[in-house]
């Protein structure tokens, strides 16, 4: 069939807006001690459920919507762990149990606060979770059965996360950071000593900082199954790698090397990188080069690593080693496949367990991922991905419009990974960038370290230099340009059509920042200090704030925008988007805002998502396509 010629941007695609509403969101995986039960957790209509699967039975929903399973403590993740014959989750906020195989859940602790990353010891009956009350944020602990009222395990620090028991109950290993460091800038890994009271209560009888520290960032402490090694990711070297500490001896060693990243920014609670082989010989490990997510074997005795082919994935999250053999499970995707939960062992190979979507969508009728490199505007190597317009049944000439995309955080990174959103616009005919910026995670330190006191600066100027090297090589409509992203992603909207008025047609900005200062004193605990590395400490640094707030310059903006914004917001207040919003209706630039009730920082209702994609589509039509 030839395609039929029409114009890029006005092709018919096979994802439509009620498409993406409907995609159900996979959070973790992991095994059970059996070694042949998987439990995960997924969000379906915004609400997550707990689900298990025996073998090749039919997976069981443990949890009902009424639940809400997810980590409560800041970004949440952490949702759940499996130990001995039950599931202990959290859900609204609260620590609960239910039987792997049956049952109802159960309450585990008071209702008070925010849990997440909950551990149970290795005899089943201690449970200790990351808690936070009131801005105090800790490690409690209680007795797996919740007869017991919580006791204090470690506290003394700003922020706590992913705690670690040791095997024979003698110890727990954590990460702990203080403002106004964020834990990929700088944070401690701990190692508590337990002793135990007269009624067998563990408490901390000590507590020493092993490694780590206010410029080297520590992430997921692991026990070796004997008890002998402490695993842990440093970023001491410039990269994310292994290390091994050795109890016994009090020493360290290094176990990878390279420029690639073993660990993760440690935005949630919960997140895994690796985890011991059965016998502890080696560790698995998910190991990412520039982008793409790859599984490796390392052994422990001589360091030797070697790759494990999972292809065709080229993005691995969520490792889960089964403690009764070498059985992998993880979530897994590529440029043109959608999420799955898959397991692999070297006997059987891979197998899919459970699907993000429907997956109707043929791989040829999406659009691949082309990782490239460009000069930055002062030479330097910036680094990004690439969907070029895909569509097998429309084709067009000239060059399509650009959508430049930006990421949150700003500390973050795209992956050579699935997106529905890229997809979404690539299969209508946009071409489509996803700029990881200089103050990226994944390209080493030095790559992340650019943003100290350059927020407002790289990611704008590396946005506008990734565009224009497209429009270079005839890839992208030099009149049809437009920049869009969340949160921190959306603050570059803002700040771009700021310092570069006329260069894009339109803007695209959902709750992004527009006053530096007021963000600080919205903004929830965790990164609330995180503009002192980003921008630089007040009031010494008054100046770099003003200039890098959009509110403040508002009257250069010449360029169509569109501003999405949730009414409970927690993260960047709706008086942001308020601010922006009405200096955009002063100075008569074409504008819309859109208010979504009940939503935070980021879409969860179904609804709110079909309107937003569909909404976006209106807008570009009219400004870009035809404006």
């Amino acid at each position: 069939m030839t395609p039929q010629i029409r114009q890029y941007g006005t092709w018919d695609s096979p994802l439509s807006p009620k498409m993406l509403a409907g995609d159900m969101r996979l959070l973790d995986v992991q095994w059970a001690d059996d070694g042949t039960t998987l439990v995960w957790a997924e969000r379906r209509s915004g609400k997550g459920v707990l689900v298990t699967q025996s073998g090749t039975d039919a997976p069981r929903d443990m949890t009902d919507t009424s639940y809400a399973v997810g980590g409560g403590v800041g970004y949440g993740g952490g949702e759940f762990t499996v130990a001995k014959d039950h599931v202990y989750f959290v859900a609204s906020g609260r620590l609960y149990r239910v039987g792997l195989h049956d049952g109802l859940p159960k309450p585990v602790a008071p209702d008070f606060g925010d849990a997440a990353a909950p551990v149970v010891s290795a005899n089943g009956k201690w449970v200790a979770f990351v808690h936070s009350y009131e801005d105090n944020d800790g490690i409690l602990i209680t007795d797996t059965d919740g007869t017991r009222y919580p006791r204090k395990l470690a506290y003394g620090t700003d922020f706590v996360m992913q705690p670690a028991w040791h095997p024979q109950k003698t110890h727990l290993a954590f990460i702990a950071w203080n403002h106004p460091n964020m834990p990929w800038n700088g944070a401690q890994l701990r190692l508590a000593t337990l002793a135990y009271d007269t009624p067998g209560i563990p408490y901390a009888a000590a507590i020493e900082t092993i490694a780590g520290d206010d410029t080297t960032a520590i992430f997921q402490p692991t026990f070796s199954p004997d008890g002998r090694y402490l695993a842990y990711v440093s970023d001491a070297s410039g990269w994310g790698h292994l290390y091994l500490y050795d109890l016994g001896e009090g020493t360290h060693q290094q176990l990878t090397d390279g420029k690639h990243e073993f660990g993760a920014p440690a935005w949630i609670q919960g997140v895994r990188q690796y985890g011991w082989s059965a016998d502890g010989s080696a560790i698995y490990a998910l190991r990412n080069d520039t982008g793409v997510v790859t599984l490796w074997r390392i052994e422990i005795a001589t360091r030797h690593s070697q790759p494990i082919d999972l292809a065709p994935y080229t993005h691995l999250e969520q490792l889960s080693v089964s403690s009764t053999g070498d059985h992998i499970a993880c979530i897994a995707s590529a440029a043109t496949i959608p999420p799955r939960i898959i397991t692999w062992n070297a006997q059987t190979g891979i197998r899919i367990v459970r699907r993000a979507t429907t997956e109707s969508i043929a791989p040829a009728q999406l659009a691949p991922i082309q990782p490239m490199t460009w000069q930055g505007h002062d030479g330097e190597i910036v680094h990004g991905l690439y969907f070029p317009p895909t569509n097998p049944h429309y084709t067009a000439t000239g060059q399509p419009p650009l959508i430049v995309m930006v990421h949150g955080g700003p500390t973050s990174q795209r992956f050579v990974a699935y997106s529905s959103e890229a997809q979404f616009f690539a299969t209508r005919g946009y071409a489509v960038l996803y700029v990881n910026h200089r103050g990226s995670t994944g390209y080493g330190k030095a790559y992340m370290n650019k943003h100290a006191g350059k927020w407002g600066v790289y990611d704008v100027e590396d946005s506008l230099t990734g565009a224009q090297h497209l429009v270079n090589h005839g890839l992208a409509d030099p009149q049809k340009l437009i920049i869009m992203g969340g949160s921190a992603g959306g603050y570059t909207v803002l700040q771009s059509l700021v310092d570069k008025p006329g260069f894009y047609k339109a803007g695209i900005n959902a709750y992004g920042v527009a006053n530096q200062f007021t963000l600080v004193l919205d903004t929830h605990k965790f990164e609330s200090r995180y503009s002192d590395w980003l921008l630089g400490a007040l009031p010494e640094s008054a100046a770099v704030w003003r200039d890098r707030s959009p509110i403040f310059a508002a009257h250069k903006i010449q360029d169509a925008c569109i501003v999405f914004q949730g009414s409970d917001d927690k993260v960047v207040a709706k008086d942001q988007s308020d601010v922006i919003v009405a200096a955009l209706k002063k100075n008569n630039v074409p504008h819309e805002y859109i208010v979504y009730e009940g939503e935070g920082h980021g879409w969860r209702k179904p609804e709110t998502i079909e309107d937003y994609y569909s909404r976006i589509l209106r807008f570009l039509t009219q400004h870009v396509l035809y404006g």
